[in-house]
């Protein structure tokens, strides 16, 4: 199962934007066909509110709902978490469940420097983790990606990062490389399919190499040995 979390605000008890639910439909059904063999079933959570609201983190709570939902309803099925912006943040720290196995987190929006305590990390000990992120996101700062990407490759060294050069929040102009990254990451942590050349390199690199890998052109089509 995977579980995609859309993006939201920093703060705001209003209800969810039918837009930001939209957005993740077209991955939910490209990653469902990707894994239909699999029997992979994937799935947008919807919020109660659109907005993380300071400690009481609103969308990680629902992610961890969403999980627990799964749990009930499917039993012990591996989990994906596979959120963007503030849904890449979700996931990030609802990533500790016990039925989740792997984190995607896509542009995911973080706090800066001035935060009292860091994103926590050590709880993805244990799952597969990726980040991806454009490097000209003017709405979530890569380097602050990148920073907790290196963080939670100390602490679990299943971690990875990934660059798309030019693209910005949405990551429209790599669409399909972004898609086709995803879906093989997906496949690999919950099937056990032998992951992409770059992703498996990605994985197994030291930082910051793992951590800045370029999003090359064509992924998925000319790259899967």
């Amino acid at each position: 199962m995977v579980l995609l979390l859309p993006d939201g605000e920093a703060d705001s008890r209003r209800r969810p934007s039918p837009l930001s639910y939209a957005f993740q439909l077209p991955l939910a059904r490209a990653l469902a066909r990707a894994g239909q063999e699999d029997g992979l079933a994937a799935h947008v959570v919807r919020y109660r509110c659109r907005g993380w609201n300071a400690s009481d983190a609103h969308l990680a709570a629902d992610a961890e709902w969403a999980v627990d939902e799964v749990v009930r309803r499917y039993g012990d099925v591996p989990v994906c978490l596979a959120g963007h912006g503030m849904g890449g943040r979700a996931a990030l720290r609802a990533g500790g469940h016990a039925a989740v196995t792997a984190v995607l987190a896509m542009a995911p929006w973080l706090p800066d420097g001035g935060a009292k305590e860091p994103e926590p990390v050590k709880h993805l000990l244990g799952r597969q983790v990726l980040l991806v992120h454009g490097t000209n996101d003017a709405r979530t700062d890569p380097e602050l990606s990148f920073r907790l990407a290196e963080r939670a490759k100390k602490a679990n060294r299943d971690t990875c990062r990934f660059e798309v050069h030019s693209d910005g929040h949405s990551l429209r102009q790599h669409r399909a490389e972004v898609t086709a990254l995803a879906a093989d990451f997906v496949r690999g942590s919950l099937f056990g399919h032998a992951y992409a050349r770059p992703v498996a390199d990605a994985l197994a690199a030291p930082p910051p190499l793992g951590l800045r890998m370029p999003l090359a052109a064509g992924f998925g089509k000319s790259l899967r040995g």
